[in-house]
């Protein structure tokens, strides 16, 4: 029973507003960094690193890791409005 409590918490860390703020940002940050020309993932975290040194570690984390799938849908030239499929 102890590991459910554990996982709750977790949860309730995870989903607290602040945190899902955090994702929010991070995923409009990857998102508006993955549609520029040649930037992608690994981009959006150098430029998405320094805000995360004046936060906690763990809305910094999740805001990283929010980043990740919008980074790299607009780097691969299928993101929406993306012009590599028609050029």
């Amino acid at each position: 029973m102890e590991v459910l409590s554990q996982l709750a918490t977790g949860f309730g860390a995870a989903l607290s507003p602040v945190n899902l703020g955090m994702a929010a940002l991070g995923a409009l940050l990857g998102t508006l960094v993955g549609v520029l020309p040649g930037l992608g993932p690994t981009a959006a975290i150098a430029i998405l690193f320094p805000l995360t040194t004046v936060l906690a570690p763990a809305p910094a984390i999740i805001m990283l890791a929010g980043r990740g799938p919008r980074a790299a849908e607009g780097a691969s030239g299928g993101g929406p409005g993306a012009v590599t499929p028609v050029v």
